[in-house]
């Protein structure tokens, strides 16, 4: 019996590919007499590069384009200040969210979330999807000094919720962190399919946030 789903949240709930293009465009636009040395789709297009889907922290972005192309007018700290300042108002969802929460809701399914990343910055973003109501419990790596795939965040979280691994599905994008590790804790794990992190090991795979629902009552019906 499926009592609970909890979720990653960049790339799975948050499109941070379009977002991240997004910020960037406007953050060349906002800065661009001091970004002159450098045309704006060159900007982006570096940026993302080594950005490393987010597994890079953008202290080191900034500094490498700094140096990469010669930018005199601006400093580390100033990029780095405007992303952690401005990335939330560029925040798009993938399609579904809330339909997909209210759903949920409506099953009496109780909804978790555990996301790597900085506290304050990582729920800066989850309120502007407007979601964050939505959460029975929110578990972000920096505030709990852990991070998936360690799997005490995971224990933390199911605690919480008051809920077993096994009654428990976990969606996400990273074949890892969120596929690999909520396996081991012995829940369902639902892989969000990209092309970033690529898994064949999930236990199954979604393309669209609206899936989850259907998967739930799916699995609900064939354990009666």
């Amino acid at each position: 019996m499926i009592e609970a789903v909890l979720f990653d949240l960049d790339g799975t709930l948050l499109d941070r590919e379009k977002s991240l293009i997004a910020f960037v465009s406007h953050q060349y636009d906002r800065l661009a007499p001091k970004l002159s040395n450098i045309s704006k789709e060159l900007y982006i297009s570096r940026f993302i590069d080594l950005d490393k889907n987010g597994y890079v922290w953008k202290d080191i972005v900034y500094d490498q384009l700094i140096q990469e192309f010669h930018l005199t007018d601006c400093t580390v700290k100033e990029l780095l200040d405007d992303y952690v300042i401005n990335f939330k108002h560029y925040c798009i969802p993938f399609r579904y969210l809330h339909q997909m929460l209210n759903e949920l809701t409506q099953l009496n399914i109780k909804i978790g979330m555990i996301t790597n990343g900085f506290g304050q910055f990582q729920l800066d973003n989850i309120q502007a999807l407007g979601i964050e109501h939505k959460f029975d419990v929110i578990l972000i790596s920096e505030w709990e000094g852990l991070k998936k795939p360690n799997p005490e965040i995971f224990n933390r979280a199911l605690a919480k919720l008051q809920v077993s691994a096994t009654n428990s599905m976990f969606v996400g994008d990273h074949a890892i962190n969120d596929i690999e590790a909520a396996q081991n804790m012995g829940m369902k794990a639902v892989w969000k399919r990209n092309d970033a992190s690529p898994t064949q090991k999930a236990d199954y795979i979604i393309h669209e946030l609206d899936e989850i629902p259907m998967l739930v009552q799916q699995l609900v019906t064939s354990q009666k």
